[in-house]
């Protein structure tokens, strides 16, 4: 199996109102973050993987079906690798961490879902560890 793990989270009500959180999460090695909407529930945004960088996925609304590929071969990696898909929910309030080494592809399950991504390398360091592939590249998605 896969290197992927969950972070589990947790919420906290009261007549305030309430706070989600996701205390376990070690956020020393972060040094940026951006959040994903697609523009519909039918794109799939990816195949994108990186080298070095890893990365943490949070839902903040909505669900997202997530597929991982580890790569074999960066230069030419095989289209009949396996894929893992994943479901996550923000009602679950879990964050996903993706290690160094992975392709990720993203559909959006419901509409106005909203998916925050922590990375642990600066975007300027972004053009040297990017690789993308059509979203139909990997057969076994």
């Amino acid at each position: 199996m896969s290197e992927l793990n969950l972070i589990q989270g947790g919420i906290a009500k009261d007549e305030r109102g309430q706070i989600r959180f996701v205390n376990d999460f070690d956020m020393s090695l972060v040094k940026r973050f951006y959040i994903i909407k697609n523009a519909d529930t039918e794109l799939v945004r990816g195949w994108r993987a990186h080298r070095i960088e890893q990365r943490w996925f949070y839902v903040l609304s909505g669900s997202f079906n997530v597929d991982f590929v580890k790569i074999d071969n960066w230069e030419n990696p095989a289209s009949s690798l396996p894929v893992e898909k994943r479901i996550l929910n923000a009602a679950d309030m879990k964050i996903l961490h993706v290690p160094a080494g992975y392709g990720t592809a993203f559909r959006a399950l419901e509409s106005d879902s909203e998916l925050l991504v922590y990375a642990d390398y600066p975007v300027s360091h972004a053009p040297v560890d990017d690789y993308t592939w059509k979203s139909d590249y990997f057969t076994n998605a």
